[in-house]
């Protein structure tokens, strides 16, 4: 069981970035105390230990960050989810909007496991526009998702990721409520 941490503490909140009027939570202050990093992946290994996961699909570019060393410890594949023309050879894509247009992520459809179960993870869900594009990307290479899991889960008033992400057991280790 990880031990008791004040990750709240740990997480840097820093005023009107990337615009006026943001709140935005930096996990990079996470990744600097070994502490606080160490508590996320032990959290992480405790709440998935006993569900059988056929890989891991992580959001670019810092769900990596924490996505690597679970699959390190569990023994279980990393599958790269990055921006679009960012991964070489066959690909499939989505897109999805944005506040002012639209992205693309892509995955090899070669890595994720036919009928597999796939956890997604990234550092933190907001609008779960991302993390929606990624579950459709884990379901059209004909994997399973089992759930999507991220450090922060930030409640936004007019656009929950609770809603966008219907249907898909999300687990956070800590939530804010945004403005």
């Amino acid at each position: 069981m990880a031990q008791k941490f004040d990750l709240d503490a740990a997480i840097r909140k820093v005023p009107d970035f990337p615009k006026k009027g943001i709140l935005f939570y930096d996990i990079t202050s996470i990744l600097v105390n070994p502490q606080a990093f160490k508590y996320c992946e032990e959290s992480m290994v405790e709440l998935y230990k006993g569900q059988k996961l056929d890989g891991v699909a992580a959001i670019e570019s810092r769900g990596f960050i924490f996505a690597a060393p679970f699959c390190e410890k569990l023994g279980i594949p990393l599958i790269l989810v990055r921006k679009k023309g960012k991964l070489p050879g066959r690909t499939i894509g989505q897109k999805y909007d944005l506040e002012y247009g639209q992205a693309e992520i892509e995955v090899h459809p070669d890595d994720l496991p036919v009928g597999g179960n796939i956890l997604l993870v990234d550092d933190l869900v907001a609008t779960g526009g991302s993390a929606a594009a990624a579950v459709e990307l884990i379901r059209k290479g004909g994997a399973n998702l089992v759930g999507i899991f991220a450090i922060i889960g930030l409640h936004l008033p007019t656009i929950k990721y609770e809603t966008t992400l219907k249907g898909c057991p999300v687990k956070t280790l800590i939530d804010y409520e945004g403005e």
